[in-house]
């Protein structure tokens, strides 16, 4: 058993999203994803997972963008928001300034 710390290891120049396991069992995975400065999901993408996701922003700012009603959720460090399986979304826009750095749970 080892300490780490969510903020380590964070590449420069990130040309595009890392999303990185932290703990993963048959009902429940834990990832930090780190978002490049001002970035959006490639477009006609969206996010459509077989599990609820539980997610915290970290680090940064991000706009979500959720297809079913049109809706845009504005995040800042702090905030979090639990996504129901199968709820189409993407990501509109992350911090200009700084990477985007989110603690996500998918479980069943």
């Amino acid at each position: 058993m080892k300490a780490k710390n969510i903020y380590s290891n964070l590449p420069d120049n990130l040309p595009e999203e890392i999303f990185e396991t932290l703990v993963s069992s048959d009902n429940i995975k834990i990832e930090r994803i780190i978002s490049p400065r001002n970035h959006k999901t490639p477009g006609g993408r969206w996010f459509s997972q077989d599990t609820d996701e539980f997610v915290i922003l970290l680090q940064g700012s991000a706009e979500l963008f959720f297809k079913e009603n049109n809706k845009i959720i504005k995040l800042k460090p702090g905030d979090y928001i639990n996504i129901p399986r199968h709820k189409e979304h993407r990501v509109e826009s992350t911090d200009k300034q700084t990477e985007t750095i989110w603690l996500a749970a998918h479980y069943k």
